[in-house]
């Protein structure tokens, strides 16, 4: 897979001029904090385009765990999966922060992907992000994982690029970032309030994580993965 896809969304992959296409005739609505935007379960009617706000995947599973798989951020799209395989959704997404989206109804959808030629981009695109999430869970000692995960969050959660400046805030929990990534809530705000790496984090209460500077997160958390080792290779 080439590094063209890497940390991409997919109104990058699929160009301006597809993305615009995409919402001519889709209708907007704006959602709080903290609301629900699919369920898993239901059935996939429609699809949701990310124009603005961070939201989080998470599937229940038979024992009633809950799994945080994944956050969106905006130029994605939400829901797609079960539309074009059918069935029921097999997670829900809920927004962070409050959010903006576009719906495009199923058989818009369906038609759209066919006459832009879409799937294997779509494909494609989901194995990446797949890849994404394990290499953040998995990779690297603790306080690696969890500045690669800051770094990504911060990353995603806006559009078109980085940040004008070195200070984010993200409208995320300690304990939604814990799950994120199977560790205890304790040992993720341990790490944020001991470890030298995450001296200008701060957590803003139970739902805000303060990023003072961008910049230097990203090096540590670029450094410290195994790829960059020295004498390491993948």
């Amino acid at each position: 897979m080439s590094d063209h896809w890497e940390g991409r969304t997919l109104r990058h992959i699929v160009g301006e001029g597809v993305w615009a296409a995409l919402l001519e005739d889709a209708h907007e609505r704006l959602h709080p904090a903290r609301d629900a935007l699919l369920r898993q379960g239901e059935e996939g009617s429609h699809v949701l385009v990310l124009l603005d706000g961070l939201t989080k995947v998470v599937r229940i599973e038979r024992d009633g765990a809950k799994d945080l798989l994944a956050f969106r951020g905006p130029g994605e799209l939400l829901g797609e999966m079960a539309v074009r395989g059918g069935g029921g959704r097999l997670a829900s997404v809920e927004t962070l922060g409050p959010c903006r989206v576009a719906v495009v109804h199923a058989a818009r959808f369906g038609r759209f992907v066919e006459e832009h030629r879409l799937a294997a981009h779509l494909e494609r695109h989901a194995i990446t992000r797949i890849r994404e999430t394990a290499e953040q869970r998995h990779g690297g000692e603790a306080p690696t994982r969890v500045a690669g995960a800051l770094v990504r969050i911060a990353d995603v959660s806006r559009w078109p690029g980085p940040f004008p400046g070195m200070d984010v805030e993200l409208p995320l929990s300690v304990m939604d970032l814990a799950q994120y990534l199977r560790m205890s809530r304790n040992t993720v705000g341990r790490l944020i309030a001991q470890e030298p790496a995450f001296r200008a984090v701060r957590v803003r209460g139970r739902g805000g994580i303060e990023i003072g500077d961008l910049p230097a997160l990203r090096a540590y958390a670029a450094r410290e993965t195994p790829s960059h080792r020295p004498g390491v290779s993948m």
